[in-house]
């Protein structure tokens, strides 16, 4: 089994979608074992996308996460970092397949509805960022 970090972003949490996505989330055999919903401070957003500090988009990006509240998740399952990934989508939304998550509910590449880790290394950062050790037990 494996483990990755989920996000419903602004844009999809102030539009409603919590639902739809939890349910596609639980559709496709991954399980939700922890979830919060969270308001980021720009201290918290900006530690949490630190990756991405020097490039052009980063000031947006940190408004954006920053404008309304979050869903955080750890999803699990077998190969669960590119199953969140197929279900997502392209980073585009605009580009996206109406079948996945980004193409349903987000706009663009930056009001895209949804985040998830891209590899096991970033799957344990981001997890460890919004989640206690007590949050994850079984």
């Amino acid at each position: 089994m494996q483990r990755t970090f989920a996000v419903i972003k602004p844009d999809a949490f102030a539009a409603g979608f919590q639902g739809k996505i939890i349910s596609a989330i639980q559709e496709s055999g991954l399980k939700v074992v922890a979830m919060k919903t969270l308001l980021l401070s720009e201290r918290q957003a900006k530690g949490f996308y630190h990756v991405h500090a020097e490039r052009p988009f980063f000031g947006d990006l940190v408004k954006f996460m920053t404008e309304g509240p979050i869903l955080a998740m750890v999803l699990e399952g077998d190969d669960a970092i590119k199953r969140w990934r197929d279900l997502m989508g392209p980073t585009n939304a605009a580009e996206a397949p109406s079948t996945t998550l980004r193409g349903q509910f987000g706009t663009n590449i930056e009001r895209n509805a949804t985040h998830g880790s891209d590899a096991e290394d970033t799957a344990a950062f981001e997890i460890g960022y919004f989640f206690s050790g007590l949050e994850l037990a079984r």
